[in-house]
């Protein structure tokens, strides 16, 4: 039974209402004293808090989509690898599954577009990861055959899983709506997690003798979505963007490889690599930490062109003042944009608010070239 599904919250739903009736049934019974009733009372209690916190804990889960499966949740997920390919040459991008979005018409293609289960293979990082492609009903209208569209990656925080993305965060239905509304061009969107080597947190950074996540991100995926869909293939029709751990990656990825990304975003960013889930990332190596870090690489690595856009809030989050930080050190020809709410939080109440802006602020910066 799956970790989201609906039959299990409401079979520990139903557990956790008929447990609550049994205990206040049965409290009398162990109204006398006694060691034996002391126990029967106690586990009475511990019993129906058990049930009302797993209830607590598994709407959470649906409302947020922090765990996907059980071996998620149990820290078990093993990361995917590349095998050997045909001297066919096999695509680097395989489609698994094919959804419709949750938009007016999205049972038909040139209407509401279609989103596709993927697995992407990197080629020399060797890492295999799922994500689901948006592609917007424009890609399928007739006379659209050959023309090209911009894209942006798009990535959860850590752990999350890319199903937020697409319910929680409903990236797929903004993007279709700013479209309808000519707020944005039309936009392919590949929404996937930072986790390509789960369990490890390992924020795109290539770990010494570990996952080339910054490969992965930098060079592999751009290839393999490029060789995949109608994208342009210049850096200027690729953005990425990422809330929490997501939005470090995207600005660290925008950074350091600006021959693949123009633009970066960062919803409620970190600026240096988090210890929560990550190990030991740098063995050592002091230098690839420096790197890391978003501040020490604005004020000692080239800048190059493109742009950054970042958000923060007043009150509610505790990036603020390193995002301005971040702000102050971003020099030409680099550009740094920024949205201060006057309150948010690390939460998708405050993402949801900010992801309409930054896909309009995406659809400027990129081009189908």
């Amino acid at each position: 039974m799956s970790l989201t599904s609906n039959t299990l919250f409401a079979t520990v739903l139903v557990a956790t209402t008929l447990m609550f009736v049994a205990a206040i049934l049965l409290w009398p019974r162990f109204a006398p004293r006694g060691w034996r009733r002391i126990l029967g009372r106690i586990g009475l209690v511990i019993v129906v808090q058990v049930l009302v916190l797993s209830c607590v804990g598994l709407a959470a889960n649906r409302s947020f989509l922090i765990y996907g499966s059980w071996t998620e949740l149990a820290g078990q997920e093993q990361a995917l690898t590349v095998g050997g390919r045909d001297a066919g040459g096999t695509s680097a991008v395989q489609v698994t599954d094919r959804l419709n979005p949750d938009v007016p018409g999205g049972r038909t293609k040139h209407l509401g577009g279609s989103i596709e289960k993927v697995m992407i293979e990197g080629e020399r990082s060797k890492i295999a990861t799922p994500a689901y492609v948006y592609l917007p009903p424009e890609y399928f209208q007739k006379g659209n055959e050959h023309r090209r569209f911009p894209a942006s990656v798009v990535l959860t925080g850590y752990p999350g899983t890319a199903e937020n993305l697409l319910h929680g965060l409903r990236y797929p239905k903004t993007a279709w709506s700013l479209a309808k509304q000519q707020k944005m061009k039309p936009m392919i969107l590949v929404m996937m997690r930072p986790t390509v080597a789960p369990p490890r947190n390992t924020q795109c950074i290539d770990i010494p003798g570990g996952p080339q996540t910054e490969t992965f991100f930098g060079t592999d995926l751009p290839k393999a979505l490029t060789g995949a869909y109608r994208i342009g293939t210049s850096s200027r029709s690729l953005g990425i963007i990422g809330d929490s751990t997501g939005g470090y990656c995207a600005l660290k990825v925008t950074l350091e490889h600006p021959e693949s990304y123009s633009a970066g975003v960062g919803l409620s960013a970190d600026y240096e690599p988090e210890s929560y889930g990550a190990g030991d990332l740098f063995h050592g190596n002091t230098a690839e930490q420096q790197r890391a870090d978003l501040l020490w690489s604005l004020d000692h690595l080239p800048q190059g062109n493109g742009a950054f856009l970042v958000t923060t809030s007043l009150k509610g989050e505790d990036n603020y003042g390193p995002t301005q930080k971040f702000i102050e050190k971003v020099k030409g020809p680099k550009r740094i944009y920024s949205i201060t709410l006057d309150s948010g939080g690390h939460s998708f109440n405050t993402w949801n608010r900010e992801i309409p802006p930054s896909l309009e602020w995406l659809s400027t910066r990129l081009s189908a070239e």
